[in-house]
């Protein structure tokens, strides 16, 4: 037995947390994988045109919006583990499919069907099982890691995979990585003791429609579809120019990605210290949004040699990698006690539905305006979404935590005014089916011990 409130992961949660990193790194690899190539391989395909080719990139993002929120809430009902093990299959099922294309709508078809393997609220559920509260934080830095680390390993095999194997076989290696997540999930990630209720990692029904009627998290989700659009665009058109203005092979476009990613990984954390510890994220998030919006402008007028769009693919990936690791720490921080998990929900789905909206629309423009009406178009929704972050409140610079509750303190009357009135407390709600207490607090004023001690000196405080 492991000590309940000790400050290390146990041994079974590193493995839990270790082991769906992986699965999660494998499935979005297996995602973002065909995303260099398939503007410039796809072409092949019986078929194909740059609308189709679009719609092929974003497919995936239809069926992954709309059944990802249904996924989680089956697996409250039936389990995490069979609702994982059916996404991973149908998400091999859907590579498998694709891999056997030989005309861009079998590819489509594939597309969907690995889109419709929506594990991603299941993972995050079994994640909130296995861990205690005071390391869950830890263990979903570990996943968004991994998630950021599979996108840049994608941008860079993509293409050295589709060189050697071609379309097919990128597409085969991807189910391969889903079996491997099966086995992972079958031997390494320990078992559950049963499916745990927590409002910070799963969708709550009481927490949908505050979710959807707050201001700055519709903003926010507002960026993350954007967000999401633009990148799927920019790669119906990137590779392309590559080829067409720069004169660099697509056998040799992997090059440009590693440079690319390595650069703009390390560029982009200065930022994000100012933004955090200058308590300044609001004016970082508007930079990089005018950023992502001055380097459409540069691919649109004059990146006409390999040597300038190179440096255009550096800027773009810095302000791309700044605002995908800033916007779910924003997320977090706006959400109301309790409501992280649901807005994260929300959040996610209007991810997907940005890669969808991406892919076809950039397709279009692609084929009734060429190279550069797409370039503009990402600019014109860069505009957009500035406008739209323009008028957010500068997010609250506070930690979300969950306590556990005592019987006594669940049926204390006013413990959230009382608390309310505590100077470093913005938000807080007791959720008596799970006896415990959300509370959005400002660690700069307050101290989690300090809190401990007001509202239940008995328990211990754990970060959500």
């Amino acid at each position: 037995m492991h000590d309940p409130h000790s400050e290390r992961m146990s041994g079974s949660e590193t493995r839990a947390a270790g082991g769906l990193a992986l699965v999660f790194a494998f499935r979005m690899l297996g995602m973002f994988m065909v995303l260099p190539v398939l503007a410039t391989y796809g072409m092949d395909l019986a078929g194909a045109t740059p609308a189709l080719i679009g719609l092929a990139i974003g497919a995936y993002g239809l069926t992954q919006a709309f059944l990802q929120i249904p996924f989680g809430v089956i697996s409250d009902r039936i389990g995490r583990r069979p609702v994982i093990y059916l996404g991973l299959v149908i998400f091999a099922l859907g590579s498998v499919l694709a891999a056997q294309a030989d005309s861009i709508w079998g590819v489509i078809a594939g597309r969907i069907l690995q889109g419709a393997g929506a594990i991603s609220a299941a993972v995050m559920a079994l994640l909130s099982d296995l861990t205690r509260e005071q390391h869950r934080t830890k263990a979903m830095a570990m996943i968004g890691m991994s998630i950021g680390l599979s996108f840049a390993v994608a941008m860079v095999v993509g293409p050295l995979v589709t060189r050697a194997f071609g379309l097919s076989g990128l597409f085969l290696a991807t189910a391969a990585m889903a079996v491997v997540g099966i086995a992972i999930i079958a031997f390494v990630v320990p078992p559950s003791h049963g499916a745990l209720q927590h409002r910070e990692s799963g969708v709550a029904k009481q927490a949908l429609m505050p979710t959807l009627r707050h201001p700055d998290l519709l903003r926010l989700d507002v960026g993350i579809f954007v967000l999401h659009a633009i990148l799927m665009a920019s790669f119906i058109a990137l590779p392309l120019a590559f080829v067409e203005r720069g004169g660099l092979p697509k056998e040799e476009h992997w090059w440009v990605y590693l440079i690319a990613l390595l650069i703009s990984f390390f560029a982009m954390i200065p930022f994000i210290i100012y933004g955090e510890k200058k308590r300044k994220m609001k004016r970082v998030l508007l930079g990089a949004v005018s950023v992502l919006m001055l380097t459409e402008l540069f691919f649109w007028l004059s990146a006409d040699n390999l040597h300038e769009l190179v440096i255009g693919t550096v800027i773009f990936f810095t302000a791309f990698n700044l605002l995908e690791a800033s916007l779910p720490s924003l997320v977090s921080k706006v959400s109301p006690a309790g409501g992280k998990g649901t807005a994260m929900g929300v959040y996610s789905t209007s991810q997907f539905l940005g890669a969808a909206l991406g892919g076809i629309l950039g397709g279009w423009l692609f084929q009734h305006g060429g190279l550069s009406t797409v370039f503009l178009g990402c600019a014109a929704l860069c505009a957009l979404w500035w406008g739209v972050a323009l008028s957010m409140r500068e997010p609250p610079y506070v930690t979300s935590l969950r306590m556990p509750l005592s019987a006594e303190a669940v049926r204390e009357a006013g413990l959230t005014e009382r608390l309310m009135a505590v100077p470093g407390v913005t938000d807080a709600v007791v959720v008596a089916d799970e006896a415990a207490i959300y509370i959005k607090l400002d660690t700069q004023i307050l101290d989690r011990t300090t809190l401990e001690r007001l509202v239940n000196p008995a328990s211990s405080a754990c970060e959500a």
